[in-house]
């Protein structure tokens, strides 16, 4: 039988080399991307159009809204004067095994179909692009975080854009971009290479500082005003000492003693900003759906403490995976008031964020990382009708009712926070001591004094390694925290936030190693057991 097999093998008639070229069916390709989590992964779009029934296929682990692009596609080529082949057309999305999702992929199919029959070189441009059925080319969502991550990748030099993207898009340095308003002047850049994009870098309308060949920016608008909070000199102090050094901060006090008042007045006093922080600030915008401002203020982010888990952390399925609170507040504040209220499940879920500035997402289908380099600010009463701490009010709360309110937050949740302060009734007595203005020059000067120091991070983010290295102690200093440690027994992590706090501090009174003042007053932060 195998003989038979092989006589009928040899008898079948060879292709000759000729033939089987004029057969082959040329095979396109473009440059794109999708995202995976926040992160940009370089795609070939490829198309090859080959004798047979006609038809149009998509493949290549493609979502609906890219399956959807055939019918736009076809729209805007015909409505622009383009004849769609009369042959089966295989666009093919690759990698096969990676799910691409996102309209922005509709430019680059039509550009490989309208080209059917010339050869496009693929040098390095990508193509970017949503399109309308009358041939317009528009912005998508996802097309400023794309080009972000392939630029932070190293993976883009020039890429066609919508044009109505340009005021954003260029604030992504290092691009060369071609801004497309048509398919028909996205054809014209394939064709007739021509010059990119000659507009100016966005110059941003703030305040700057250049230290050690960085620039940093803030804006002095204040919304609303230190000064309205009358009288909580200490708790105010603490603000003072947390924004400096973007320490995690925590607040009690009765009902009406300025809590939320503090948490809101926050934002305006905060450190500046870089472009790069900026610009990260803008992604999780972006893909959260809603256009960013680029403004030189951090991030105020207050979820209610009825907000899921899903909605704090981000969540879905697949390709329907969304952004969530903690990482839309990267670079800027997330405040949980009347934190007690807050879901057991979100707030151990909380602790590995507040730990490695990182939020880990993981479903059957996909497994997303977000940054999460947070402020951490939360206020509570002392006791679930909040008169504990009242001169004038009687506590209806009996003492079991008062500890299961207080055991809500566990005690690994809470020695991930550097400040402590208690508050005290407002009187008619207390005055404005100090106005946002002053609390920013002074946060300003501090921050001026760390990045001095070339350091990585702002002192309420600097590892253990870091600590040793930048928060050195003077001798009085070290023999208060060796009593400290002593006395308290203090954990590691406890440790290591006196430190920071200490260190802020320092900066703040403009002293060059942490003194022994400072380290008493850090004392003073400190949790109470």
């Amino acid at each position: 039988m195998n003989a038979t097999m092989n006589k009928e093998t040899e008898a079948l008639p060879l292709q000759s080399t000729e033939e089987s070229a004029e057969s082959s069916a040329q095979v396109n390709r473009l440059l794109s991307a999708t995202l995976e989590g926040v992160d940009a992964k370089r795609i070939e779009v490829e198309a090859t159009f080959t004798k047979g029934l006609p038809g149009f296929s998509v493949v290549g682990l493609a979502s609906n809204d890219i399956q959807e692009a055939k019918e736009r596609v076809k729209a805007a080529l015909q409505t622009n004067g383009f004849e769609f082949p009369p042959l089966k057309i295989t666009v093919n999305l690759s990698p096969s095994d990676l799910r691409k999702t996102g309209t922005h992929l509709d430019l680059g199919i039509a550009i490989l179909i309208a080209l059917n029959e010339a050869s496009i070189e693929e040098d390095g441009l990508y193509i970017f692009g949503e399109l309308g059925l009358d041939g317009r080319v528009r912005n998508a969502s996802q097309i400023f975080p794309l080009i972000l991550s392939l630029k932070e990748q190293g993976l883009i030099e020039q890429a066609v854009v919508p044009k109505e993207a340009m005021p954003y898009l260029n604030r992504i340095k290092g691009v060369c971009f071609y801004p497309v308003a048509h398919l028909q002047d996205a054809i014209e850049v394939l064709v007739n290479r021509g010059e990119g994009s000659s507009e100016e870098a966005f110059a941003y309308e703030a305040e700057h500082l250049d230290i050690a060949g960085k620039r940093y920016y803030f804006r002095r608008v204040y919304e609303s005003d230190f000064a309205d909070v009358k009288g909580q000199q200490v708790a105010k102090r603490a603000a003072l000492i947390a924004a400096a050094g973007m320490h995690n901060f925590f607040m009690e006090g009765n009902p009406g003693c300025g809590k939320s008042m503090i948490a809101k007045r926050l934002r305006d006093i905060l450190p500046p900003v870089s472009e790069a922080e900026m610009l990260s600030v803008a992604k999780h915008r972006f893909l959260d759906g809603k256009s960013p401002d680029f403004d030189a203020k951090r991030p105020f982010r207050s979820p209610h403490h009825t907000a899921t888990s899903a909605s704090i952390f981000g969540g879905g399925s697949g390709e329907k995976m969304r952004i969530g609170e903690v990482a839309l507040s990267n670079h800027g504040i997330l405040f949980f008031d009347e934190v007690p209220h807050f879901s057991k499940q979100v707030l151990e879920a909380l602790r590995e964020p507040l730990q490695d500035r990182k939020v880990h997402i993981s479903r059957v289908n996909a497994k997303v990382q977000y940054d999460a380099d947070i402020m951490f600010v939360a206020a509570q009463n002392p006791c679930p009708c909040g008169n504990l701490l009242s001169k004038h009010k009687a506590c209806r709360c009996n003492e079991a009712q008062i500890k299961r309110y207080k055991s809500r937050l566990s005690d690994p949740f809470l020695d991930r926070i550097d400040l402590f302060v208690t508050m005290q009734e407002v009187s008619a007595e207390d005055k404005a001591d100090v106005t946002s203005a002053q609390m920013h020059a002074q946060v300003i000067e501090a921050f001026r004094r760390q990045m001095l120091r070339k350091q990585p991070a702002l002192n309420g983010k600097l590892n253990e390694e870091e600590i040793e290295r930048y928060c050195l102690l003077s001798s009085d200093a070290e023999e208060i925290l060796q009593q400290a440690v002593s006395r308290f027994a203090l954990s590691h992590r406890s440790i290591a936030s006196l430190k920071k706090v200490a260190r802020t501090i320092a900066d703040l009174a403009g002293h060059e190693t942490i003194e022994k003042r400072d380290m008493l007053e850090a004392l003073n932060y400190r949790r109470r057991a």
